[in-house]
């Protein structure tokens, strides 16, 4: 598949915490904890799980930055 998203991220899946209708996806990104919030349903249509590798696609209007 194909994106114009250049913002692509390649991890694994270490945990899915299921809400009622939200699920977070903690994800390892070389050593850095991202985390997704997405519906339970897509989630389990994914087949999200712990250890699956996946790709976190960012895609956002703003990025903000801070330092010391």
């Amino acid at each position: 598949m194909k994106l114009s998203a250049r913002n692509q991220l390649s991890g694994t899946v270490t945990s899915v915490n299921e809400g009622a209708a939200i699920a977070n996806v903690e994800v390892d990104v070389a050593g850095q904890r991202l985390v997704a919030s997405i519906t339970v349903e897509a989630a389990r249509d994914l087949g999200l799980e712990e250890g699956k590798s996946v790709t976190a696609i960012i895609k956002a209007s703003d990025v903000i930055l801070a330092a010391d």
